[in-house]
């Protein structure tokens, strides 16, 4: 549900009306819908624009409240959606320690670029349009999601860090990025929960099936799994059999 900036110009011309010549007041404009013309149109067409209207005054906000600030606090991944300059679009996932997807203010994210498979498909959408959609979903405690919509851009992470000097430094090799994604928050609301699944952490195993903070077998409790010993490859590396030409 992104607010289209045209359609609500558009909106607010007809709001607006004719122009006024005889000297009276104009009438105050109403104030224009979230969302897209697109969206406003299949609204109609399938009846369902009270409940949209609905939803638009009590969930979508154009900042991020305290509680949206809180549950970024906790997330460990987001999948990121941008486009590039003619439309074509690419979603990607993001992941990190808790809260690594920061709020700077109301107004403002920003997540570090770590190191990925160098081709910087979102990076690039990035430079030539600078429109993203994030997705966070609360897999395993609270069952809910968050979108937010807004403008992005590229920061260095020494420009960064001198706006922001509070910001953490990764001492894992490999986990120090070179640059940061700023967005600009446009839009958020609710994902609800109705039909994202419940899962259940996993502990990684070591030598000796204990766990990583020593667990008998890996598992932190009841109903949590382990995972394959610390050794397994856990990388994709050719997983779909596409370098070795696999049918």
């Amino acid at each position: 549900m992104r607010t289209d900036v045209r359609a609500m110009t558009d909106e607010r011309a007809l709001a607006d009306g004719p122009a006024v010549t005889d000297g009276t007041a104009p009438a105050k404009p109403s104030a224009p819908r979230p969302g897209s013309a697109g969206e406003h149109a299949l609204q109609k067409r399938f009846g369902t624009v009270e409940r949209a209207d609905r939803f638009y005054a009590e969930q979508t906000l154009a900042h991020l409240n305290s509680a949206m600030r809180d549950f970024l606090a906790r997330q460990e991944m987001f999948f990121l959606a941008t486009a590039d300059a003619s439309g074509a679009c690419d979603n990607s996932f993001r992941a990190g320690p808790p809260g690594f997807l920061r709020a700077l203010d109301e107004r403002t994210l920003a997540y570090p670029e770590y190191r990925g498979n160098g081709v910087l498909a979102s990076l690039g959408n990035i430079e030539e349009n600078p429109r993203v959609g994030i997705l966070l979903v609360d897999f395993f405690r609270d069952r809910v999601g968050l979108h937010v919509n807004g403008r992005a851009r590229l920061v260095e992470d020494a420009e960064m860090r001198t706006a922001h000097p509070g910001l953490p430094v990764e001492e894992a090799p490999g986990r120090r990025a070179p640059v940061w994604v700023e967005i600009t928050v446009e839009e958020a609301y609710v994902h609800c929960g109705k039909y994202i699944p419940l899962l259940i952490r996993a502990r990684e195993s070591g030598a000796g099936g204990a766990g990583r903070a020593g667990e008998a077998g890996g598992a932190g409790g009841a109903g949590e799994p382990a995972l394959p010993a610390v050794g397994s490859r856990r990388k994709g590396g050719d997983y779909f059999g596409t370098a070795a030409g696999r049918p």
